[in-house]
């Protein structure tokens, strides 16, 4: 079988939309259209209150079962995509990548054939090389949708999409608004899907602040001004969005020392006050505090940490419901298409 590795990844939108321009996949932010974001953002506002409700749950995936496989750790994803599943009324299989055949010798595609003879019809993947979901998304059967929950440093598009509506609910109107994302841009998935979301959404600057070794120049190709001075990047700025700076990071020639990074880059309420007053502050998690943020800042009046994981469920309810309804629409399309041409 060709690794992953080797594969380009398959231009996203001949892959994640149905014919008629419906969600059939969702596996990175590129190639979906303003509608499209809108619709995700639109349909978690149905949900995002489910949760205070005595009755937890929808009928809308009843009868169909979601296979989570998390090839890497995880602890807000996997959970909150397990929870979306559940209150969408779905079955849920939590694969665990280092018990399961994997491990034993058995390739990914004959794990996800028997998976799909089982009769899945959703996976939820996350893998450590990028473009991985794309190539699953070009082998499985047309009634399997599958779900990117972080590829490699290529892109984390479920995350994006809620700090997409953590924006909306909390501040409106895209187009008049400038975020800042800051720390570890280079090695980021998350910070690619969210430049790629808001350039999309319209958002009137998309501004990058960090080390020079850890902004990559690529990344001002798709619409975003790099920073180096926490003071100037943060000037005048609606939003600032912290990145997790991972450990592994610390130790290498990337960075001085931990200490050196926060001194320069730890978004402290002293440097929150280059943004406007009623800047919000968010992080995808987890925190690194005394490192990427002072703790009086992570919870603070203007933090909105805790709102993206709630926000997350909601999300994620949103993208398992139209991806689902996508691919049935397909699957009617198929069906309709076979019996017209053998009448």
């Amino acid at each position: 079988m060709t690794s992953m590795t080797d594969v380009h990844p398959i231009d996203p939108r001949n892959v994640q939309l149905t014919e008629d321009g419906k969600l059939r996949h969702f596996l990175s932010i590129g190639g979906l259209s303003k509608e499209i974001l809108e619709e995700i953002l639109d349909t978690a506002d149905s949900f995002v209150n489910i949760g205070e409700k005595s009755v937890k749950k929808v009928p809308l995936l009843r009868g169909k079962t979601v296979v989570n496989l998390f090839f890497e750790n995880s602890t807000r994803t996997r959970s909150t995509f397990e929870l979306a599943a559940q209150r969408l009324s779905a079955d849920v299989l939590n694969l665990d990548i280092s018990k399961s055949a994997t491990a034993k010798g058995e390739t990914l595609m004959d794990t996800l054939q028997n998976l799909e003879a089982m009769g899945s019809d959703m996976f939820v993947i996350r893998h450590a090389d990028s473009g991985a979901q794309h190539f699953i998304a070009s082998q499985v059967t047309p009634d399997v949708a599958i779900i990117n929950a972080g590829d490699g440093r290529h892109a984390h598009p479920t995350q994006a999409m809620l700090d997409m509506y953590t924006i909306r609910k909390h501040k409106g109107d895209f187009s008049k608004l400038k975020v800042a994302i800051v720390g570890d841009i280079l090695h980021s998935r998350v910070a690619r899907s969210q430049v790629q979301a808001l350039n999309i959404l319209g958002a009137e600057e998309v501004r990058l602040i960090g080390p020079k070794t850890l902004l990559p120049d690529n990344l001002a190709e798709l619409g975003a001004k790099l920073y180096t001075r926490m003071e100037d990047g943060l000037k005048d700025v609606d939003v600032v969005i912290m990145l997790r700076l991972q450990k592994e990071r610390m130790d290498g020639a990337l960075l001085p020392s931990e200490g050196e990074f926060y001194r320069l880059y730890g978004l402290t309420s002293e440097k929150l006050n280059y943004a406007r007053p009623d800047a919000i502050v968010m992080h995808p998690g987890p925190i690194n505090r005394g490192v990427e943020i002072e703790s009086v800042v992570a919870d603070g009046p203007q933090s909105l940490i805790l709102n993206q994981v709630s926000y997350g469920i909601a999300i994620r309810m949103a993208v398992m419901s139209m991806t689902v309804s996508g691919q049935m629409q397909q699957k009617n399309q198929q069906d309709q298409n076979n019996e017209e041409a053998s009448a």
